[in-house]
């Protein structure tokens, strides 16, 4: 017999993270998410192994009449509930959350009022998806990318297994790059400039050069 608060960190603390196991594929988009099925599947057994009772006590419902993008005719609901959370003692803790449903017939307001529920188990109990972090990985763009070095090029144009078509893709890139006239050291050891290195290569290749 604890309080609430002790009996709401027990349910968190068991639960730990709900995955986001389901995915939605319509209309051109695609996302993963966590259903209320799924979250109300999660909390349900472990509220009870810890005597919490999630009650509605409230619920502040709107509505409005739309259309979506085909013109079938839908009503919005937005419902505000708010709920209470009583712990095995009889204490309370009063929260709220809100939720919004489209439907074409009489359903709106129950899965306004279930989006609702989902989204205070899941804020109220800080469930994370363990999902991998955004920000744990860096994909460098390309304006940013660092430029390749004359060096770099050189080594690519001396590897026989650097066929003259890509040579030749090479010359525009350096020609692009403004570094035909770069000095790099060739496979004789003597200074050349890149450019005329990359067309001897190539010449000697193809037999141009003959």
């Amino acid at each position: 017999m604890v309080p609430v608060h002790l009996a709401w960190l027990r349910v968190r603390r068991e639960i730990r993270a709900i995955a986001k196991g389901e995915q939605y594929n319509g209309g051109g988009t695609r996302f993963n998410f966590r259903g209320v099925d799924t979250v109300v599947n999660t909390f349900g057994p472990v509220t009870l192994k810890h005597g919490v009772n999630v009650l509605p006590v409230q619920v502040e419902a709107s509505y409005r009449d739309t259309t979506t993008s085909k013109g079938s005719k839908m009503r919005e609901c937005t419902a505000r509930v708010t709920w209470l959370i009583v712990g095995p003692k009889g204490d309370t803790l009063t929260l709220q959350s809100q939720g919004e449903a489209l439907d074409s017939a009489d359903k709106g307001t129950a899965k306004a009022q279930s989006v609702a529920l989902r989204v205070l188990l899941l804020t109220s109990g800080l469930t994370p998806t363990h999902d991998k972090d955004p920000d744990a990985s860096h994909i460098e763009r390309g304006m940013d990318a660092p430029a390749r070095t004359a060096e770099s090029y050189r080594d690519e144009v001396l590897n026989p297994k650097t066929s003259p078509g890509r040579i030749q893709q090479i010359g525009y890139e350096v020609e692009t790059a403004r570094m035909l006239g770069a000095k790099v050291t060739n496979e004789n050891g003597e200074s050349e400039s890149l450019g005329s290195l990359g067309l001897r290569i190539y010449n000697e290749r193809t037999g141009g050069g003959a």
